[in-house]
């Protein structure tokens, strides 16, 4: 238990690094920085129950964007300013430094067994915010149509 509030913690802290160094306004830092604990929350919830990195990832993304659609709304500020620092915490920096590491040592399985992992990653994250950006751009769609049509 201890281990995944360092965890979540830490995700926390590097979203909201990021968001410092993107310069959000004061009042969307916390924001933002929330949208990366959920999004490793989410992840470290649902990772047990698969044996592969992708369905997790592409989880944790897709409630990361409806995350920061919400916070979006609320704060009438971009999505991508919440969005780009609450994926930071699940982009999978130790698989590609040890992908890489085990291509300059030659070690071609490791670096298979690594960039496949990796790829899994990034993957899961590309397909679950695209799903998501999707659905959402559908439904702001419809919406919006259903406001036009009930104000003529």
């Amino acid at each position: 238990m201890r281990d995944i509030i360092i965890q979540l913690v830490t995700a926390f802290f590097g979203a909201f690094g990021f968001a410092l160094l993107f310069q959000l306004r004061k009042k969307l830092l916390i924001a933002a920085a929330v949208g990366g604990l959920i999004n490793w929350g989410v992840y470290l919830l649902i990772e047990p129950m698969f044996d592969n990195e992708f369905i997790p990832c592409f989880v944790a993304a897709a409630v990361a964007v409806v995350y920061c659609e919400v916070a979006a709304r609320v704060f009438k500020a971009p999505v991508t300013l919440f969005l780009v620092p609450s994926i930071v915490p699940s982009v999978p920096g130790s698989g590609l430094f040890y992908t890489m590491s085990s291509i300059v040592k030659k070690d071609w399985a490791g670096a298979k067994e690594f960039g496949l992992r990796t790829a899994e990653f990034a993957l899961g994250i590309a397909a679950g915010i695209c799903l998501a950006v999707v659905v959402f751009s559908i439904v702001n769609t419809i919406v919006h149509r259903a406001k036009e049509h009930k104000s003529e």
